[in-house]
């Protein structure tokens, strides 16, 4: 079966955007509800919520993609839209590559030369029919139904190496509850980037299916 990677980043670790700055992104943001249904130490199995984003699909490596990404939603968020109203900042930003990856263990990421749909969480007092209306052409509004994932949380840098070692943690976890993964593993970091590693929280989650 053929998924999508993706990897979901909190608006306070991108880039600079105008008049956004590194304080005013690290400030207090809405994250998407969610309710825990099973914990066992630093592991997980979360149920979230119906939500609505705003993707825009740009190209680059990861970095690069999540700075251009970033950039054009941003524009949307502070008024760059038919109403010309401004959106409250929200946390996470999701990343996923455009394409199709094959879902193994580890899902290896293409260094350059692709697309990326990067996401940006709505706050949760919009409908559809109320969110402003983009001007850009690039940036589409979309309803995402309710997701469970299972997810492992840990602090420390967030390198490729300590990610995939907590995505082979967390399938462990998975298994011994019999779940199956329904994507590839998606990242999410909470903190801006010169928050001291301890402090940091970072998150692998995948969404499955199962008991």
């Amino acid at each position: 079966m053929m998924r999508k990677r993706w990897i979901l980043l909190a608006a306070a670790g991108l880039v600079s955007v105008g008049a956004i700055t590194w304080s005013a992104m690290a400030s207090n943001v809405e994250t998407p509800d969610y309710a825990v249904s099973s914990k066992s130490g630093n592991l997980e199995i979360r149920e979230y919520g119906p939500t609505i984003v705003a993707e825009a699909t740009v190209e680059g490596d990861r970095d690069t993609a999540i700075q251009r990404g970033f950039r054009i939603i941003a524009d949307y968020i502070f008024g760059n839209n038919l109403s010309s109203t401004k959106v409250a900042m929200t946390a996470p930003v999701m990343q996923q590559p455009s394409e199709k990856i094959a879902m193994t263990a580890p899902v290896i990421q293409q260094a350059s030369g692709k697309s990326w749909n990067v996401r940006f969480v709505m706050p949760s007092e919009y409908t559809m029919e109320t969110l402003p209306k983009p001007v850009n052409p690039k940036v589409a509004l979309i309803e995402v139904p309710a997701t469970r994932f299972a997810v492992i949380r840990f602090s420390g840098f967030a390198g490729q190496g300590s990610l995939d070692a907590h995505e082979a943690e967390l399938r462990v976890f998975m298994a011994e509850r019999g779940l199956a993964a329904t994507s590839a593993p998606q990242y999410a970091f909470y903190n801006a980037p010169w928050t001291l590693p301890f402090m940091r929280r970072n998150e692998v989650m995948i969404e499955v299916t199962g008991k």
